[in-house]
């Protein structure tokens, strides 16, 4: 049976795009929900400055009052150098997360950075992360379609990708940043990176459902053996400058259709739908995942 990591982005990637501000207490009770999940990677807050994502300004308390789970990794977003001080700082935190565009322009409107400017920031965070000791991932946005410049160019990706691996990060996910890859484009992307770093590198994908095409893009993947995506529990999440751009693919939904797919994640789907189900009572909006729908009071779904 093919084994899949999931890891889990809500606390950090989803709560970032929502209106509503979680308090301190809420982010502990959905933490420690999705600690129950059976999911062996969260990633649980960002250490971008507070005034960028003042939803997740309470890193540094957050970490200071959460338990965690034994076995259980933990990763942040660590965008720049003054982020990886604040990160070295949190022992409990497991990895760093870089975070840079393929695309020029959406490079620019995100972190207002060239991707020259980020990669060299990239390898300022490794020598950080190599410091600390801590491991290290890297996301490319728009590895797929630009918001601005329409579809990314496969050999951008590559590129940036084989810098990334030069610099040292060995797990690198691909994002869907708004949704617009379809399986034949998801295919392609992948054979081209596997040709091109072998398998030296852990690659992940990380889907957007903004046109509902994230669970067929995340087969065609693991057809092609990734064995590493994110989600985000009920589906929350976006992206402030791909607009347009809606949630992630829900991770719920996610771990059931790759276990109907005969794929082991150990994911515990029901823990993970009571998450889902908790998050929106919190955000106070209705979220787009499908499988927490089936665990609702009065559902007569199967």
């Amino acid at each position: 049976m093919q084994h899949v990591t999931l890891r889990e982005v809500g606390m950090r990637d989803g709560l970032q795009a929502e209106d509503r501000t979680l308090t301190a207490d809420e982010k502990l009770e959905l933490l420690s929900a999705l600690g129950r999940c059976g999911i062996s990677h969260l990633e649980v807050t960002s250490f971008v400055h507070p005034k960028a994502i003042p939803q997740l300004a309470d890193a540094e308390e957050l970490l200071a009052r959460a338990e965690k789970p034994e076995g259980q990794i933990w990763s942040a977003l660590v965008p720049n150098a003054r982020g990886a001080e604040r990160a070295a700082a949190a022992t409990r935190i497991d990895e760093w997360t870089f975070f840079l565009s393929a695309s020029e322009q959406h490079n620019q409107a995100n972190v207002r950075r060239s991707v020259s400017e980020s990669l060299a920031e990239a390898e300022e965070v490794a020598a950080r992360a190599a410091k600390a000791q801590r491991a290290i991932s890297a996301v490319v946005a728009t590895s797929f379609v630009c918001p601005y410049a329409g579809e990314t160019p496969v050999e951008d990706v590559v590129r940036i990708a084989r810098r990334l691996r030069e610099i040292g990060y060995r797990t690198l996910l691909f994002g869907d940043t708004i949704g617009a890859a379809y399986p034949s484009m998801v295919r392609r992307l992948v054979r081209a990176l596997q040709d091109a770093l072998g398998g030296d590198a852990q690659l992940g994908l990380h889907f957007h459902n903004t046109r509902g095409q994230a669970p067929a893009n995340a087969l065609a993947g693991a057809a092609e053996g990734i064995a590493l995506f994110d989600g985000s529990v009920g589906g929350m999440g976006g992206c402030p400058y791909a607009p347009g751009a809606t949630g992630n693919v829900a991770t719920e939904d996610l771990a059931w259709l790759l276990r109907a797919e005969g794929m082991d994640t150990g994911a515990d789907i029901p823990a993970l739908a009571s998450a889902a189900l908790l998050a929106e009572r919190l955000v106070a909006r209705r979220l787009p995942g499908s499988v927490m729908r089936t665990f609702e009071e009065g559902s007569c779904a199967s």
